[in-house]
């Protein structure tokens, strides 16, 4: 295991954040995060990969410690993370790679697999996303990623992640704490907030159909693995059964004890990245 490094990179006249791990001369592993979380979330599996791969993962913009967009409705949508992405990758010299991404980061590593990494991506793997979205779960997901809470400590901070991700499983305590670290900043009143910018998630709230993505989806050709959390209200049984049977005929592990989306952090999901990136 290496220790991480922090860099910062720019495309398109926009600072991105990226966290990596591993030799630079090895394969290249990136890691994406869902939609209001930070490359952080991955601290646990990339360094569990940075024996073997040049591990990537990247803050998206107006998240965690990249740049926030002036111009928020071009900035902010799937197709304008398409084009970051291919950026970052360049930036980094990355040639041939294989995808991990959570949610958001699932179905933009689908995007690019569909198309413009097409032949260059390897492998993907999708964390709790599909080509199809529950629309009662985008609605949860939309009435508390709208309202902007605040906090008076960082102990309070951490007690409502703790509740609002419980549907990640199993966080030790130094998860749970680093996740509070890494998510947080703090207003200019000295009371803590999450670390995005609220933009982000009004352009998500007026778009979430952009993430009805059978076509794309049906044009991925490299070998796919779709983790489902059994508790999930996202990515309901159905579609995921679909997803084996269409485009790249995905594998389909189904993980017991979460919902959206599974941490990606304890020795059970890891064996499952562990197998699919071997093969």
């Amino acid at each position: 295991m290496t220790l991480s490094r922090s860099r910062y990179v720019s495309v398109q006249g926009l600072e991105f954040h990226v966290t990596e791990w591993g030799d630079a001369a090895a394969p290249a592993l990136v890691m994406w995060h869902g939609l209001a979380r930070t490359g952080r979330d991955f601290d646990t599996l990339a360094a569990h990969f940075s024996d073997r791969y040049r591990v990537i993962c990247p803050d998206t913009l107006g998240r965690g410690l990249s740049g926030w967009s002036a111009e928020p409705q071009r900035d902010y949508t799937l197709a304008a993370y398409v084009k970051h992405a291919l950026g970052i990758l360049d930036e980094l010299g990355v040639g041939p790679l294989t995808w991990i991404g959570t949610s958001m980061g699932g179905a933009l590593g689908m995007l690019l697999a569909a198309g413009p990494l097409k032949g260059r991506m390897d492998r993907l793997v999708m964390n709790d996303i599909g080509p199809a979205l529950n629309p009662a779960a985008v609605e949860r997901i939309r009435a508390y990623v709208t309202q902007i809470p605040d906090f008076p400590s960082m102990t309070a901070f951490e007690a409502f992640l703790r509740l609002v991700y419980r549907p990640y499983g199993f966080l030790s305590d130094e998860e749970w704490r680093r996740m509070a670290e890494s998510s947080a900043r703090r207003r200019g009143d000295g009371r803590i907030t999450v670390h995005y910018d609220p933009a982000v998630m009004r352009v998500f709230a007026a778009s979430a159909g952009d993430y009805e993505l059978w076509e794309a989806y049906d044009r991925v050709e490299c070998p796919t693995l779709v983790l489902r959390g059994a508790d999930s209200d996202l990515l309901l049984p159905e579609v995921a059964d679909e997803m084996t049977r269409r485009g790249p005929k995905a594998r389909l592990a189904t993980i017991s004890g979460c919902g959206h989306a599974p941490a990606l952090n304890v020795p059970e999901q890891i064996g499952l990245l562990d197998g699919f990136l071997a093969e």
